[in-house]
C-alpha cells in the first residue's frame, strides 16, 4: 500500500484539477484557451510528478565496489589525495 495511496491521491488531485478546472473559467472570449491551458497544465503537472515518482522507485545507482578493489586500486594507481593542489 506504500506505492499505491500517492499513486492514487495525485492522480485524483490532479484529475480533479483537469476535469474540474475547465468549469470554473468564467465566460469570455478566450474561454476555450483558458480551459485548453488548465487540462494541459494538470496533464503535464501530472506526469512530471509521475515520472520522478517512478524514478525514485527504482534509482540508477552506480556499481558498489568492494573495499578490498578500492585497496588495490588505490595501491596501484596510487592516491590522488596526496598530489592533488589545495587552493
Amino acid at each position: 500500500m506504500g506505492v499505491a495511496l500517492p499513486l492514487i491521491i495525485a492522480t485524483a488531485f490532479w484529475g480533479i484539477i483537469g476535469a474540474g478546472g475547465p468549469f470554473l473559467v468564467p465566460r469570455g472570449p478566450h474561454r476555450g484557451i483558458a480551459q485548453t491551458m488548465i487540462i494541459l497544465t494538470a496533464a503535464c503537472c501530472y506526469l512530471f510528478w509521475l515520472l520522478v515518482f517512478l524514478h525514485q522507485l527504482n534509482p540508477l545507482i552506480g556499481p558498489q565496489i568492494d573495499v578490498k578493489t578500492i585497496r588495490w586500486m588505490q595501491e596501484q594507481w596510487g592516491d590522488s589525495n596526496k598530489h592533488a593542489p589545495h587552493y
